[in-house]
């Protein structure tokens, strides 16, 4: 059974992002070989990322001409990929497909055989799936910075989700790799 994981930066305040989409400029703060050697061991554990539009647009706007970072870039490119969208007709970027019910899609890949599968950002996707109880885990990288405004990684919820610490992995750079399960998945 394959195992999802939520992957993003969070500010100590709980954005993921400033107040304009892609205001992401806090994630340089955190960033360091620490954090790069991080991010190319997630390209070993995964076969498949899951975004959201919004997400899937900045991505593939930006990866397929990214010189800086080639092996990243070269896993970004290659591997499997999935847009949660209900507007979005046709991925363009490489090994992309369009889903349209993320929920059901989710459960249905879950019960293959496989590596574990990824939401990167895609805060409201992430939250989806994490209230239909798909989540195994969440890995934030908390950055040491308050931003005071901006997009929330989490959202508003009817009711709490508690969370087991896995690990916390603290970088020379301050920033600090947090690993949680759902209870409900533990």
């Amino acid at each position: 059974m394959r195992r999802l994981v939520v992957w993003n930066l969070m500010t100590l305040d709980g954005y993921f992002e400033g107040t304009k989409p892609w205001d992401l400029d806090f994630h340089m703060l955190a960033w360091g070989e620490e954090l790069e050697r991080y991010a190319k061991d997630l390209g070993q554990e995964g076969d498949l990322l899951i975004f959201g539009r919004k997400t899937y647009e900045g991505m593939a706007a930006y990866w397929p001409t990214a010189s800086e970072a080639p092996e990243i870039a070269a896993y970004m490119n290659g591997i499997a990929k999935i847009a949660a969208s209900r507007t979005v007709d046709k991925a363009e970027w490489n090994n992309c497909r369009v889903v349209r019910d993320i929920v059901a899609e989710v459960g249905k890949l879950k019960e293959d055989p496989g590596k574990t599968m990824f939401v990167f950002g895609s805060a409201e996707v992430a939250n989806v799936l994490l209230k239909a109880g798909l989540v195994d885990e969440i890995r934030i990288c908390l950055v040491p910075v308050i931003l005071g405004n901006g997009n929330p990684h989490f959202k508003p919820a009817a009711e709490q989700i508690p969370m087991k610490l896995l690990e916390s992995k603290p970088l020379k750079t301050g920033a600090v790799i947090l690993r949680y399960e759902p209870a409900k998945a533990a």
